[in-house]
């Protein structure tokens, strides 16, 4: 079942590794199948070394397995919430990657500070807020992807495709598990590059907002003309 699916998210939760985004089993990739609802995902607490493309886990969005010998990954309901709410995505990817992770520690928005941000997110990376009690006690994953949702609020999440979690770590997506991956691994580079930058500028501002746009459109929309579209559709 969903063969090509599972082989296209074991491949992006590969990357996550190759990329120096996870290790041991800190991380995991989901895809979607947009026709049936069922959502591959990586299995909980499993190696990334002991991984094949056929250890995959299918569930629907009530969480029952469909196939598979393992239970899916610990954070598959956060992002079973952002596939409910979110119909552009196909691929959604969770890390511990440090550069993001050091940035929801300190309950802080990745700030936009130069070109290479805005190659690739419109304004701020942004952070959540605190969890309740209440939310972590009735509903920790659900009320995870809640909190996205919340804080996406009623931008495009297309154009920032990628948050932190407060105290917890970095959420991406994309039009597949592959692209996910891409804007994972992008976003952990950037708030490197922002942690730098403030290091040396603590009062740093952020970029003037028509460099920021022009950036960003000659990437993405109807007029973007940077570089080549690749077999995915992401220009590179």
């Amino acid at each position: 079942m969903l063969e090509s699916l599972k082989k296209e998210v074991y491949d992006a939760n590969m990357e996550l590794v190759t990329k120096g985004m996870v290790i041991y089993t800190w991380g995991n990739v989901s895809g979607i199948d947009r026709k049936t609802g069922l959502v591959v995902i990586k299995p909980s607490g499993v190696d990334y070394d002991e991984l094949t493309a056929s250890d995959m886990t299918v569930v629907d969005f009530d969480m029952n397995i469909i196939e598979g010998r393992y239970r899916p990954s610990s954070d598959t309901k956060t992002h079973i919430r952002l596939y409910q709410a979110y119909k552009s995505l196909a691929g959604i990817v969770h890390t511990h990657s440090a550069w993001a992770v050091a940035f929801a520690q300190a309950g802080m928005a990745v700030p936009a500070l130069g070109t290479t941000h805005a190659d690739y997110f419109y304004g701020e990376i942004p952070c959540t807020r605190d969890l309740t009690g209440e939310e972590i006690e009735t509903d920790y994953e659900g009320n995870t992807g809640a909190v996205i949702i919340e804080t996406v609020a009623d931008k495009d999440p297309m154009e920032v495709p990628g948050i932190n979690v407060k105290n917890h770590g970095p959420f991406a997506w994309g039009k597949s598990p592959s692209e996910a991956v891409y804007h994972a691994v992008v976003m952990d580079k950037v708030a490197e590059m922002a942690y730098h930058t403030l290091a040396l500028n603590p009062q740093v501002k952020n970029a003037p907002q028509y460099l920021l746009d022009k950036h960003y459109s000659r990437k993405h929309g109807s007029n973007a003309y940077y570089g080549q579209e690749n077999e995915k559709g992401r220009r590179i």
